[in-house]
C-alpha cells in the first residue's frame, strides 16, 4: 500500500494542478456512483492527432469498439469518461449508448460527434442511465480548466484507492513539451493490448502515424508489462492526444529532431502511471519490479517475466516475505 509520505506526494501533485496548454479537463459527480465523481471530460483547444490501444477481450466493451473505429480518421477533439458502470455486454443498446454519450458531448464543446472518443468503466451487464449523463455533461462543460486533469482522475476512479496522474515538461526544438497522463486500475489487470484506462496528453506537434507508433511501442514497454491478478479487462482503453499547441514542424518519424526526447519522456509518464497502477492493485501489498538477465531473445526474457509476475506460487512467497528463490526457478522452468 501507498505509504502516508507518497499518498501527501500524490495529493500535492494534485494541487499543484498539473495542467497541459491547449487541453482542458474535468470531473463531476452526475450521479451513477451518488456522491464520488463519475463523469469526466478531456478537451482539446485545437484539432488533435490521436491514437489508442485496447483490450484484446473477445467481449469488448461498446466504448472500446466505438472508439477503435472513430479512431480511424480524422482528428479528435475529447474523450468523455464515465466511471460506475462499463457499459459491456449491452448489444446494441451500448452501441446506441456509446453513440449518445459523445453526441450529447459534442454538442457541448461545440463540435462533431466524430471528433469525440468515448470509455466506460465498471460493472459489467448494466445499462448506462442516459438522463444522469445528459444531465452531468453541462456541469462537466462548465468545469472544465486547464487544470483539472486531477479531477478527471478522481472521477474515472473505481475500485482504486488513490488518483493515478503524472507528467513532465521537457526541452524539445528550443520549445517546452508537456506530456501528461491519468489512469484507473487496480483489478482485472494481465494485459494483452492496454491494461486499463489511461488518457495521455502532450501539447507537441506529431503526425498521426507516428503517434500511433509511439503509443503502440510505448505500451509494450510499460502498461503492457503490469501484471495483477492474471485477469483481462473488457474495457481496457489507452488513449494518446497531441494538440500541437507546442508549435513546430511536427514530428513525422523517429528521425525527427526531438523525436527521441518526446518517446523518452512519453515512457517516464507511462511507467509512472503503470507503477501506480501496480502498487494499487486489489489486496496488493508490495510492488515487485521483475528484471530478466542473460536470455537469449527479448521474446524469451518476457515470456519468463510474464510468467513469475502470474505465478500464484511466486506471488504467496512475496506476500509472505519468504525469500524462496527455488519457486522463482520453477516457475522459470515451466515456462
Amino acid at each position: 500500500p501507498l505509504s502516508l509520505r507518497e499518498r501527501q506526494e500524490i495529493q500535492e501533485m494534485l494541487r499543484r494542478r498539473v495542467k497541459v496548454p491547449g487541453f482542458r479537463a474535468s470531473g463531476v459527480c452526475c450521479g451513477i456512483k451518488e456522491r464520488d465523481p463519475d463523469l469526466a471530460l478531456i478537451v482539446s483547444d485545437l484539432p488533435a492527432t490521436a491514437a489508442g490501444v485496447f483490450t484484446r477481450s473477445s467481449v469488448p466493451g461498446a466504448p472500446v469498439v466505438l472508439s477503435k473505429q472513430r479512431l480511424r480518421s480524422g482528428r479528435k477533439r475529447g474523450v468523455i469518461v464515465n466511471s460506475g458502470i462499463s457499459n459491456v455486454a449491452m448489444g446494441s443498446r451500448g452501441l446506441r449508448t456509446a453513440e449518445a454519450m459523445t453526441e450529447m458531448a459534442a454538442r457541448a464543446l461545440g463540435c462533431s460527434s466524430d471528433e469525440m472518443l468515448v470509455a466506460s468503466t465498471g460493472v459489467i451487464g448494466e445499462p448506462i442511465p442516459l438522463a444522469k449523463i445528459r444531465a452531468g455533461i453541462p456541469l462537466a462543460r462548465e468545469a472544465l480548466a486547464p487544470e483539472g486533469l486531477g479531477d478527471a482522475a478522481r472521477a474515472i476512479m473505481t475500485t482504486d484507492t488513490f488518483p493515478k496522474l503524472a507528467s513532465r515538461r521537457v526541452r524539445m526544438g528550443g520549445r517546452l513539451v508537456t506530456v501528461a497522463g491519468i489512469a484507473k486500475g487496480s483489478g482485472m489487470i494481465e494485459p494483452r493490448m492496454a491494461t486499463m484506462l489511461a488518457f495521455v496528453l502532450t501539447d507537441a506537434p506529431v503526425a498521426a502515424a507516428f503517434l500511433r507508433r509511439l503509443l503502440r511501442t510505448t505500451a509494450e514497454e510499460t502498461f503492457n508489462r503490469v501484471s495483477i491478478d492474471g485477469e483481462t479487462s473488457t474495457s481496457d482503453t489507452v488513449l494518446l492526444l497531441a494538440n500541437g499547441a507546442a508549435g513546430g514542424t511536427p514530428l513525422r518519424g523517429p528521425r525527427s529532431p526531438g523525436a527521441r526526447v518526446l518517446a523518452d519522456t512519453l515512457r517516464a509518464v507511462c511507467t509512472d502511471l503503470s507503477r501506480d497502477l501496480a502498487r494499487d492493485g486489489e489486496g496488493a501489498t508490495k510492488l515487485v519490479t521483475i528484471r530478466v538477465e542473460g536470455a537469449r531473445t527479448g521474446t524469451e526474457a518476457e515470456c519468463a517475466a510474464r510468467r513469475i509476475g502470474n505465478s500464484m506460487l511466486v506471488k504467496t512467497a512475496l506476500f509472505g516475505g519468504d525469500p524462496n528463490w527455488g519457486r522463482i526457478l520453477q516457475t522459470v522452468g515451466a515456462a
